[in-house]
Order: C-alpha cells, then sequence, then structure tokens
C-alpha cells in the first residue's frame, strides 16, 4: 500500500500519527490518533485503528467532533434499542443518505451531515414513526 500524508483540513500541515496521551494525557486510551502538526494551536486530530493504523475518519476540530459524538450517539440508539440490528441500522443510514459503504462512516461527516444523521435518527426512533 502506498504510504500516504493525511493533511488537516483546517490548516493543511500534515498530520503526525501519535499515542493517544500526547492529546489525552494521563486520562488516553491505549491507540494511537493521527494530530495536526500545529497541534495544539490547530487543536484537530482522529482515531486511527488499532490494527491497521489507517484514520477512523477525517481530522476534526472540537466542534466536528463534538458533532460526531453527537450523530453516533443518536444512531447508536437505533440499533442498540433493538430497532433494529446493527446491520440493519447501517444499511438504513446509507440508503437514507444516498451513501457507498466507504462514505458512510459518521468520522468521515461534515457538521450538516451529522445534523442530518441526527435529525433521522431522532425520527426514526419515534414510536409513531417506527414504520418509516
Amino acid at each position: 500500500m502506498k504510504k500516504q500524508t493525511i493533511r488537516c483540513p483546517y490548516c493543511g500541515s500534515p498530520a503526525v500519527l501519535r499515542d493517544a496521551s500526547y492529546v489525552y494525557g494521563s486520562n488516553a486510551f491505549e491507540g494511537k490518533l493521527y494530530v495536526c502538526g500545529h497541534y495544539p494551536a490547530c487543536d484537530s486530530y482522529v482515531a486511527a485503528h488499532k490494527k491497521t493504523r489507517l484514520p477512523m475518519g477525517t481530522l476534526a476540530d472540537p466542534e466536528l467532533r463534538r458533532r460526531r459524538v453527537q450523530a453516533h450517539a443518536a444512531f447508536d440508539r437505533l440499533w442498540q434499542s433493538g430497532l433494529m440490528t446493527k446491520r440493519q441500522a447501517y444499511l438504513w443510514l446509507r440508503a437514507k443518505l444516498d451513501l457507498p459503504e466507504q462514505e458512510a462512516h459518521i468520522g468521515k461527516f461534515s457538521i450538516l451531515r451529522c445534523e442530518l444523521v441526527i435529525q433521522l435518527c431522532e425520527t426514526r426512533f419515534r414510536p409513531a414513526n417506527r414504520a418509516a
């Protein structure tokens, strides 16, 4: 696999693979993050997959990270409630957003797409709309 440089979408600086403790200190999980080379001045980063070390999405600033957490919480509620399986929930979300599988990851979403995910999930979760 050809090595590619991951760049920060906010400042254009190359991202650096670091231990999570670089950002989270002693409260860190065991894992790696791609962190903007200008961190902490440019506070953007994304988690890396444990096995492949590939980024789990795109680098995100604090606001986008917050929105992604909210979108994941709304999405996870669908399948954790038993309304549908996790696989069914991902298929439903892909269909609603008209996205191919490789693009249907909350870690790749913008703030606007995260807001749409939250709205779709909340609408789908309402008991009156369970047949939707």
